[in-house]
C-alpha cells in the first residue's frame, strides 16, 4: 500500500516543491517518478474494466485522458499553489482556451484586462465571437470600469498579475470583490509571479493559469501549461481536454517535476537579481524608465508588497533612444540571448516592438502601448554583478 502524499499542509515551500504531490513507494523504487512512455493501458480483465468504467476504482485508461507522470505534476503544482486540483496541459494557451471552453456557453460574456497576455486577448476577442461569446475589454487597474462592464451575460473575468511588459499588478482581493458580488469565475494568470511569490486562491481567485514552460519548468526546454482550482471546476476542464486533446506529455511532465523541484530557489535568486538590475537600470543616466512593481516609483508597488512575497525576474526598461538605438543596445549585450520566453536559468532579452509586435507600425504599436525603446530582460541564474556589468556596457552604445 503506498503512503500518503507527502508533505502535510502547512510545509515549507522548499519541501513542498521536492515531495509534494509524489506518493510512495513509486515503480521499481525510483527516487524520482518515471517516464510512463505509453499511449494506453491494459486491464486484467474485463471485471476490472466494468469496474473502471462504474467509476470504482482510480486508474488510467487511454494517453489522451492522463498519464500517471502528468498527474504527479498536476498535484504538485496544486500543492504549491494552495489549489485542490491542477490539469497539465501542452502550453500555456491550450490550458487557457480549454478552460474557456469549458466553463463558457454561447450568449455569455466575458471581461478582460487590457494587459493580459496578447494571445489570450486575441483568442478571446477573435474566436470566441465565433461561438456566440462577447467580450469586453477594460484598462488594467480600472475596478470602477470593470464591475461596470459587467451584465446578467457575464460569466467569467480574466486577468493577469504581473502583466507582460510593464509589470502592472491587479489588486487581487478586488477581483475576487467584484466577482463575488456578481457571482463570476476569475481567472488569473500568475506565470510572471510563480506560486513562490503570490498565491491567488488565497484571496478568492477561483483558477490560476501559469504557462509552465517558464518559471515552472524553469530551463527553457520544455512547453507545457496548468490550470489550477477547485476540485469540481478542474473535472469540468478535464473532460474538455479529452475532447480537444491538448494534453501535457509525459516526458514534457517529466521535466516540468524536475523543474518544480528547485522552482523557489530559482525563484528567490531571480527576485534578487532583478530587484538589483532594476535598480541599476532606475538609476542609470541613459534609461528612460525601469519597470519593476519592485521599486517604489512603480504603479502597483504597495500593491505587489502587499500581495507579493517577492518581485518576480522580468524587468523592462525604455532607453533614452530610438529603434535603431534599442536594437544596439540589444545585440551589444553579452550574457543574456535574442528570444522570446521567459523564466530559465539562461536571461533572455527583446525589444517587445521586434519580437511580438512586428507586424505593427510604431503609431499601431504605441496605441496598444509598446514603445519603440522598451527592452524586455527575463533574468535568469546567472550572476547578478556579470549581468549589471554587461548591461552597463552595452548602454554606453546608446
Amino acid at each position: 500500500m503506498s503512503k500518503p502524499e507527502s508533505p502535510s499542509p502547512g510545509r515549507d515551500l522548499l519541501t513542498t516543491a521536492i515531495h509534494g504531490g509524489e506518493r510512495r513507494p513509486r515503480p521499481g523504487n525510483a527516487i524520482t517518478t518515471p517516464i510512463f512512455q505509453t499511449a494506453t493501458y491494459v486491464f486484467r480483465d474485463t471485471a476490472e474494466l466494468v469496474d473502471y468504467m462504474s467509476g470504482n476504482t482510480e486508474r488510467e485508461e487511454y494517453g489522451r485522458y492522463g498519464n500517471p507522470t502528468q498527474r504527479v505534476a498536476e498535484r504538485k503544482c496544486a500543492a504549491l499553489e494552495g489549489a485542490e486540483d491542477g490539469l497539465g496541459f501542452a502550453s500555456g494557451m491550450a490550458a487557457i482556451t480549454t478552460t474557456l471552453f469549458a466553463v463558457l456557453s454561447q450568449g455569455q460574456h466575458v471581461i478582460m484586462t487590457d494587459d493580459c497576455y496578447r494571445r489570450t486577448r486575441q483568442f478571446c476577442r477573435g474566436m470566441l465571437g465565433k461561438f456566440g461569446v462577447d467580450v469586453t475589454i477594460v484598462e488594467t487597474g480600472d475596478y470602477a470600469a470593470l464591475e461596470a462592464a459587467v451584465t446578467p451575460r457575464t460569466r467569467v473575468l480574466i486577468s493577469e498579475s504581473p502583466t507582460n511588459p510593464y509589470m502592472k499588478v491587479v489588486d487581487l482581493d478586488r477581483i475576487a470583490d467584484v466577482a463575488r458580488r456578481h457571482r463570476l469565475l476569475t481567472i488569473i494568470d500568475s506565470t510572471f509571479a510563480t506560486p513562490v511569490n503570490q498565491r491567488p486562491i488565497e484571496h478568492g481567485i477561483d483558477l490560476v493559469l501559469h504557462s509552465a514552460t517558464k518559471y515552472l519548468a524553469g530551463h527553457n526546454d520544455v512547453l507545457g501549461g496548468m490550470i489550477l482550482g477547485r476540485q469540481e471546476t478542474i473535472a469540468a476542464i478535464r473532460d474538455c481536454q479529452g475532447v480537444l486533446g491538448g494534453i501535457l506529455d509525459p516526458h514534457a511532465a517529466y521535466l516540468l517535476i524536475r523543474g518544480l523541484k528547485t522552482l523557489p530557489l530559482r525563484v528567490e535568486h531571480q527576485n534578487a537579481s532583478a530587484m538589483r538590475i532594476a535598480e541599476m537600470l532606475d538609476a542609470h543616466p541613459r534609461v528612460d524608465r525601469a519597470h519593476y512593481c519592485g521599486l517604489p516609483s512603480h504603479p502597483g508597488h504597495e500593491i505587489a508588497r502587499r500581495q507579493m512575497k517577492g518581485f518576480g525576474g522580468v524587468v523592462s526598461f525604455e532607453i533614452k533612444g530610438d529603434l535603431d538605438a534599442t536594437s544596439r543596445v540589444v545585440d551589444a549585450v553579452e550574457i543574456p540571448q535574442i528570444a522570446p520566453s521567459l523564466g530559465g536559468v539562461e536571461s533572455l532579452i527583446e525589444q517587445p516592438a521586434l519580437m511580438s509586435f512586428f507586424e505593427l507600425t510604431t503609431e499601431e504599436r504605441l496605441a496598444v502601448g509598446i514603445k519603440d525603446n522598451l527592452i524586455r530582460l527575463s533574468v535568469g541564474l546567472e550572476n547578478p554583478d556579470d549581468l549589471i556589468a554587461d548591461l552597463r556596457q552595452a548602454l554606453e552604445r546608446v
